[in-house]
């Protein structure tokens, strides 16, 4: 069977350079480097300070369209460092999708850290305040409908650099792959967790089958959605070498919805007293709607361990098996 996150178009450092080049001619001639890979998105630094990211799936462009309408109109909203749009990379003949680069945000993937559970407080208070503030329910009127015009606006107007014109106005989906109902990604994570156990990756965990059992009941929520990332988990996170965080990055799947589809990174990320300040810079959290985020936090979590083992990512794989673990206590 072919993997999910098998790339459609795989830019290389290369052919990033014409692109940008072609596109971008300020920065013709800065050195191109491999930064990161994922799911839907090639990454390479350019000139040491600039983020390029272009779309490996077809499936990411829409994802693409989202985020660089609602990061501009995030800047400056929130209390940790996200990534801004400036450069906005049209298709050519060259490559048959749009790319965007915004200025390098300087950190650690936390699932990269390797740092001890009991040594994430820091990084838990710093997510618990930034969670608050993206959640907050202004937010959400102020940002649900959002304008690519937003993003022409906000881009780098350095002689050489174009952005594409103006479309119409983008309103953001509701919650669109159901990361908040257990009674879609509890079945869902199990069958991850049944693969992993399989290839001698996980010893099932009774702890984490009672979760299931209890949670998947509880179908969707019914509360009034806020603005979230989406996709918020151990590679998403950012930290600086002081084991503060430093930053939140990849938001292609930002939406409208339950908060829970983020707390799950207090979930599957943190555990004792660093999760309960995390939580208390949050603020109060629901039984159930923990509940949500913990099945969440389960699947994501199974979901990274399955792309570190085939990707031979062995600290990713860590994290990730430890994430599934977190999750159910």
């Amino acid at each position: 069977m072919t993997a999910p996150w098998t790339p459609e178009h795989e830019v290389d450092a290369a052919q990033a350079a014409l692109l940008i080049a072609e596109q971008f001619p300020a920065l013709a001639g800065q050195p191109v480097v491999p930064l990161a890979t994922g799911w839907d998105n090639t990454v390479h630094l350019v000139g040491g300070q600039w983020v390029f990211r272009f779309p490996r799936r077809e499936i990411a462009l829409r994802l693409l369209v989202h985020e660089t309408a609602v990061l501009p109109r995030l800047a400056g909203r929130l209390p940790l460092p996200i990534p801004r749009p400036e450069f906005l990379g049209t298709p050519s003949a060259r490559f048959p999708w749009p790319f965007w680069g915004a200025r390098l945000l300087p950190g650690v993937e936390l699932a990269d850290t390797g740092l001890p559970d009991d040594q994430r407080t820091h990084a838990a208070v710093d997510l618990g305040g930034f969670l608050r503030r993206l959640h907050d329910p202004a937010l959400a009127v102020l940002i649900a409908t959002v304008s690519p015009a937003g993003v022409a606006a906000a881009a780098t107007t350095t002689p050489g650099d174009r952005s594409p014109e103006a479309g119409p106005a983008v309103v953001l989906p509701h919650d669109p792959m159901r990361r908040a109902d257990p009674g879609v990604r509890g079945p869902m994570a199990r069958e991850r967790l049944a693969a992993l156990s399989a290839a001698g990756l996980w010893q099932p965990d009774p702890a984490v089958f009672r979760l299931l059992d209890e949670a998947e009941p509880l179908g969707p929520p019914d509360g009034p959605p806020v603005l979230v990332h989406g996709d918020l988990h151990q590679r998403h996170l950012l930290l600086a070498g002081d084991g503060r965080a430093a930053g939140v990055i990849d938001w292609g799947d930002v939406c409208l919805a339950d908060p829970a589809v983020d707390l799950s990174l207090a979930y599957g990320g943190f555990a004792g007293g660093a999760r309960a300040a995390l939580l208390a810079a949050y603020g109060p959290v629901p039984p159930e709607r923990a509940a949500r985020a913990r099945v969440l936090a389960v699947h994501l979590s199974a979901v990274l361990a399955e792309y570190a083992h085939a990707e031979n990512r062995a600290a990713l794989l860590r994290e990730a098996l430890a994430g599934i673990g977190r999750a159910a206590r």
